[in-house]
């Protein structure tokens, strides 16, 4: 394939790069399969641990010195990299939706995340302002001030093979960071990727090995060193709720720095005061983009009973018209799971969930046949569900919607939706004031991300993405989230000829 040709994609490539350099790895060769078709990519060397200790010595020396480079400076190098992610948008677009299986809409809409952040970043790298603070001494000046942090480990998802990294890598390097990405062995190629189109614009700013690193193994060898590692203050991790509590306990351990980014189990409230030519089509692609495989999926509708058999109706419907196939066809809006273990995911829950008294209102097939090969596509199901159902509890990543029915005020609506463990992306649909505030409210939705009148996935890179509870806390992208990559500092300095204590203390020599 051309994109492939394009991005510098071999038939076998090394699973470590420290910016300008790839190399020679020496772990075991694993085969990357599309779940687009079933075939094998390419295949990757991944990093034994010595690989992994080049690669951390060039970071650890790469950062002695990109901390002396002023702000705007390192901005400049991320302005450069916007401008090649501009030119690669295509084929990099193309490789995510062969590789990981979502739409080529989606594929190049992450890319395009991946520029909007660097241009994000670029102005920030002018605005990592401190405040100035009054002191209750005379003659005395506070301020704080912000710091780099060290070598920041990002570790990613399958769902988001570029995408994550960029809302990371691009707000750490204007902060005087540099990075250490681990992708997920499922989507290494993108990674891989991103990674050649780096390597040109450190060549040219003659910039040093270790800016920008990448390591691919596996998370028992590799994931854990990264864990361990006292040389990493910050790791940023995506992934599931289980993995987060392990590595969170580890980095905490050595007293480092955590950004997780772990489950969601999201949830649309539609009113009688709804707009429902907004609410339908929010929903659906909510619950079935990225065929299900996005932490802000749509899981949860809860719909009030007086139009709960209208909503019903005209999600079916819309659920009927939706084209289910390769995700490289412009004309589908629904490509493959990542992989056969994910369908057996989705099997599983659907059996969970009707053994607990669920009813299956449309979907839950596996297709097979001509187009569908791999044995990764199904039909998204649409399940008529009550929240207190373990299966309904859980995050299952795939594109199952469990409809929930509720009764009275909207408070009854808001609390369902927060009886669960996960707290990352929540939306009501009302054209109601009072509906929309009570949600809004302190007392409403406890999740990270709250929506009126639109749905719980698309997030803009502006704001700080992240959520509450079992989702980890964590909050990356925009907004302030770019101080978690730094230390901060208060200093005091004494211009005048006396030495007062804080608090009134007198102490006399």
């Amino acid at each position: 394939m051309e994109f492939l040709n394009q991005l510098l994609i071999s038939g076998k490539n090394n699973g470590a790069s420290t910016g300008s350099d790839w190399v020679k790895t020496k772990g075991e060769e694993f085969e990357v399969v599309s779940p687009v078709d079933g075939k094998i990519i390419s295949k990757v060397v991944s990093a034994a641990e010595e690989d992994y200790e080049r690669v951390v010595e060039k970071a650890e020396q790469a950062f002695k010195y990109w901390r002396t480079v002023p702000a705007p400076k390192r901005g400049e190098i991320v302005r450069q990299i916007g401008l090649e992610l501009r030119k690669y948008k295509e084929p990099l677009g193309k490789l995510v939706s062969y590789e990981m299986g979502k739409s080529l809409q989606e594929g190049m809409g992450e890319v395009q995340e991946m520029i909007d952040i660097c241009d994000f970043a670029v102005g920030l790298s002018r605005q990592l302002y401190g405040l100035t603070i009054a002191s209750e001494r005379e003659k005395h000046r506070m301020y704080e001030q912000y710091h780099p942090l060290g070598i920041v480990g990002i570790i990613t998802a399958f769902n988001f093979p570029v995408a994550v990294w960029a809302w990371n890598a691009m707000i750490a390097t204007v902060c005087g960071d540099v990075n250490l990405w681990k992708p997920s062995s499922k989507t290494p190629l993108s990674a891989i990727a991103v990674q050649n189109i780096l390597a040109g614009i450190v060549k040219s700013n003659n910039l040093p090995e270790g800016l920008f690193n990448l390591i691919i193994g596996k998370g028992s060898t590799i994931g854990n060193n990264l864990l361990n590692d006292k040389r990493i203050p910050l790791i940023s991790l995506t992934g599931s709720i289980a993995v987060g509590k392990r590595a969170a306990g580890i980095i905490a351990g050595r007293f480092g720095r955590s950004i997780l980014e772990l489950g969601g189990n999201n949830a649309i409230i539609i009113t009688p005061q709804a707009d429902l030519n907004l609410a339908i089509p929010a929903v659906v692609f909510g619950a079935v983009g990225t065929a299900g495989q996005r932490c802000t999926t749509t899981r949860r509708l809860i719909v009030h009973e007086d139009i709960y058999d209208k909503v019903k109706d005209s999600l079916i419907t819309a659920y009927k018209s939706l084209k289910i196939g390769n995700p490289l066809d412009e004309k589908n809006h629904v490509g493959p799971l990542i992989d056969k273990a994910a369908v057996e995911d989705f099997k599983s829950a659907l059996k969970q969930v009707m053994d607990e008294g669920g009813k299956i209102l449309y979907g839950g097939e596996v297709l097979s046949g001509k187009g569908y090969e791999s044995g990764c596509y199904v039909v998204p199901a649409i399940v008529e569900a009550e929240n207190h159902y373990k299966i309904v509890q859980e995050e299952t990543f795939a594109p199952i919607l469990y409809l929930i029915k509720y009764s009275g005020e909207v408070q009854n609506a808001i609390d369902i939706q927060n009886d669960v463990v996960q707290g990352l992306s929540s939306s009501i649909f009302t054209n109601n004031l009072r509906e929309a505030e009570e949600f809004l409210s302190a007392w409403g939705s406890d999740c990270g991300i709250a929506n009126v009148n639109i749905g719980t996935s698309g997030a803009e890179i502006g704001g700080a993405f992240g959520g509450e509870k079992h989702t980890g806390g964590g909050r990356e992208s925009g907004s302030d989230a770019w101080k978690f990559y730094m230390r901060r500092q208060t200093n005091t300095i004494n211009f005048g000829t006396k030495l007062p204590l804080a608090q009134g203390i007198k102490f006399e020599i």
